[in-house]
């Protein structure tokens, strides 16, 4: 690549990691505050969701990446324009396609980057983090210890905590079991602990009553305890292995086991070939995004005004290529036969791309009238 392309390309970069990371940063606080207050407040370390966070940047990541790189096309192309440079440049006899191919070259820099994160990366990390959810999802203290909150951690128990001091001491609890036919018992205790050993958590009660009710002869006994321990593993069951998802299935699988994995998935074969070819489609819009970004700000001609209207005009164009993509998606879901409807999005994208190319290529210029009709005048 020649020294202008260098520069350019140069210039693509440092703008699109700065629009990438600022995108990134705004999705990431986000769902940043929402992790937050479901995993801290049940109980959950800073650890844990810092762990959530990071697995679930990857498809931020992949989502910001077409945007990001339309915004580094449109800066970069109206900057170079603002300094005369593109203006230079033409002078020498660059013509607009000659220019497209930095743009070109970034474009499937990204494209690959996308790749990369769409058929690695994301599906690695989601399934890493349905399993983490599996897994603390049958932890005691996302099941039981909240405070002011009566819990259902099992059918037929309900589970009640006024206060948790910081030593751990639970206050105030009320623990209800109904799982046992014709036999309600109800245990409350003004303090209890949480316990573990070998054969599973324990709740240790103190200072507490029972209360027993035959629901057949409605006959109510209470007994009054010291202390007792109340075996809480059977509601602290792990969670069932769920049936795999398709957005971390792996891509070759999603192509060669349509079927087999429409049925695993409880989807239709038209939505399995949907994920898989749309992790083709994605990297590639952030192609298109970049090229028809250029291409509105090269298209348009010297204004006074600024460049607003290429802006706009480029910013119309992104916005009628994802509702393409929205139209097509349904009728591909209903048949799978329709799959390369997926890449129609970029394929229009390249088509008005070039058709804006071939335009700043041969600017408009009002026909000169003839020398004897201007005398004649």
């Amino acid at each position: 690549m020649q020294r202008f392309d260098r520069y350019m390309l140069s210039q693509l970069l440092v703008l699109f990691g700065f629009f990438a990371l600022v995108l990134v940063a705004v999705y990431w606080v986000n769902r940043a505050v929402v992790l937050f207050d479901r995993l801290i407040a049940d109980g959950h370390s800073a650890g844990i969701f810092l762990e959530f966070t990071v697995l679930s940047l990857p498809a931020v990541i992949a989502l910001v990446l077409p945007i990001s790189a339309f915004a580094a096309a449109v800066y970069v192309t109206n900057r170079l324009s603002n300094d005369s440079e593109l203006v230079i440049v033409r002078a020498t006899g660059y013509s607009p396609w000659r220019l497209a191919r930095p743009v070109l070259a970034f474009g499937l820099m990204i494209t690959l980057m996308g790749s990369v994160l769409a058929h690695v990366l994301v599906p690695a990390s989601i399934e890493q983090l349905r399993l983490r959810e599996q897994e603390i999802a049958g932890s005691v203290s996302a099941r039981l210890l909240r405070e002011g909150a009566f819990l259902h951690p099992a059918d037929g128990v309900t589970f009640y905590i006024r206060d948790i001091t910081d030593e751990g001491e639970l206050r105030d609890v009320l623990l209800s079991d109904r799982r046992q036919d014709g036999r309600e018992v109800t245990y409350s205790a003004e303090r209890a602990y949480l316990l573990r050993d070998e054969e599973g958590p324990k709740l240790v009660m103190l200072a507490g009553l029972a209360q027993t009710l035959d629901t057949r002869t409605q006959r109510l006994s209470t007994t009054n305890f010291a202390d007792l321990v109340y075996d809480i593993s059977a509601l602290i069951e792990p969670g069932k292995p769920k049936r795999r998802k398709l957005d971390y299935i792996p891509t070759l699988e999603l192509l060669t086991k349509t079927d087999a994995v429409a049925e695993e998935a409880n989807d239709t074969p038209g939505e399995v070939l949907e994920e898989a070819h749309m992790r083709f489609q994605g990297p590639l819009l952030s192609l298109v995004a970049a090229l028809v970004g250029f291409a509105a700000m090269v298209s348009g001609g010297y204004s006074r005004f600024g460049v607003t209207r290429q802006i706009v005009f480029a910013v119309f164009l992104l916005v009628l290529i994802k509702l393409v993509e929205s139209v097509v998606a349904d009728p591909v879901r209903a048949d799978a036969r329709l799959w390369p409807l997926i890449y129609l999005p970029s394929v229009t994208g390249l088509a008005m791309a070039a058709g804006l190319l071939w335009r700043a290529a041969r600017p408009f210029r009002p026909r000169r009238r003839a020398p004897e009709d201007a005398a004649t005048t």
